[in-house]
């Protein structure tokens, strides 16, 4: 029985936090042994975490650098067989910690993100330096995962690292508990009104996801259609989209309705997923909706949509950007009768028990010198 231990800054709700929810519970199922450690103990995911009867420990380190010497000495006592970590500056932590600590301790990294989009994104200093960083300090962990064949490109060019250190295995995304959510009442009445159709977006609203170009994408839609769109989450750029929608006349049509704990039962009864992302390092919403049977339309970003929907097999993809692609993408899928059982069929490849298998192939596997 493997003993796995999942290491973050926090409990922050967000993807790579969320996945490594999943995969615990995966990893639970398969007898293993699953515990957390956490920088700071703060987060909207900190009680789902205690109500999983998961063990949790907090290193109390205020920052991520302070957290080297706490790490190495939390794996010199506890010993777990793996430590599986997420987040970048966390990841050249734990690389360190694993050799510093000299435990028997496997140190798993995952990166989640395209790390040469993400930094370039970042004003801090910290991110001017991650490719040195991860260069020197990768090497040091026993595996490299990146969720994304394109990520993983690009984390070779981004760092020069070697690419054939890395192994790629997505997120896991479709549980077992799949049916029973989607089943969920709608927690949005534009979704349960059986009116126009409604279009559905997710993601924090950060200019990265694009949302400006969506707005402008749907105004051109409303011209054709009495479509809606929901797009769900929270972020810095509300204000700015507010007023972007107030210049766009689609007040009445747009609405920004806050975070849902579980988007499912929104994704299942859309009329499609748009996706408008300068860039993903996955892209778990694509799947989430094609698990749905919900047709998807997204841009052609770096570097998960076109690998989850096989360079436009399962979903239309448009470029970077362009609001006028986006727009005759999403009136071309409203015009269309979808195969909702091969959507949901694609989505089978991301099922948390085919990942957790990966994962714990890779746990065997013997270390790359």
């Amino acid at each position: 029985m493997k003993n796995v231990a999942f290491y973050l800054p926090n409990l922050a709700a967000g993807g790579a936090e969320r996945t490594f929810l999943r995969l615990a519970a995966g990893f639970k199922e398969r007898g293993c042994a699953v515990s957390f450690v956490v920088d700071r103990l703060e987060g909207g995911l900190v009680e789902a975490v205690r109500a999983d009867g998961l063990a949790l420990d907090c290193l109390n380190a205020s920052r991520t650098l302070a957290a080297l010497p706490k790490l190495r000495d939390w794996l010199r006592q506890r010993r777990p067989d793996v430590l599986l970590s997420a987040i970048t500056h966390n990841n050249l932590i734990a690389a360190w910690a694993g050799k510093l600590a000299g435990a028997p301790t496997r140190v798993v990294v995952a990166e989640h993100t395209v790390l040469s989009a993400q930094a370039a994104s970042q004003a801090g200093w910290q991110y001017k330096i991650l490719a040195p960083l991860c260069r020197w300090s990768y090497p040091r962990a026993a595996a490299i995962v990146v969720v994304s064949a394109g990520a993983a490109d690009d984390l070779a060019r981004y760092t020069g690292l070697a690419r054939a250190r890395m192994e790629v295995i997505p997120n896991p995304v479709v549980t077992p508990d799949y049916p029973r959510r989607i089943a969920a009442p709608s927690p949005h009445p534009w979704l349960a009104d059986g009116e126009s159709p409604v279009f559905v977006a997710a993601g924090r609203l950060v200019p990265l996801k694009g949302f400006a170009t969506l707005l402008q994408a749907f105004a051109h839609v409303r011209h054709r259609a009495s479509a809606r769109l929901l797009v769900i989450g929270e972020g810095p750029e509300r204000e700015a989209l507010l007023a972007l929608r107030a210049r766009l006349g689609l007040d009445q049509a747009v609405a920004f309705p806050g975070f849902y704990d579980d988007p499912l039962p929104l994704f299942a009864r859309a009329a499609a997923l748009v996706v408008s992302s300068q860039f993903e390092g996955f892209g778990l919403t694509l799947v989430e909706a094609l698990a749905c049977g919900t047709p998807v339309v997204s841009t052609d970003c770096p570097t998960g949509p076109a690998e989850i929907l096989e360079r436009g097999a399962y979903g239309r993809l448009v470029p970077v950007g362009d609001a006028d692609a986006l727009a005759r993408a999403m009136l071309e899928t409203l015009n269309e009768t979808p195969d909702r059982d091969r959507l949901r069929q694609r989505a089978q490849d991301y099922t948390l028990a085919a990942v957790v298998e990966r994962y714990l192939a890779l746990f065997d596997r013997p270390e790359a010198q």
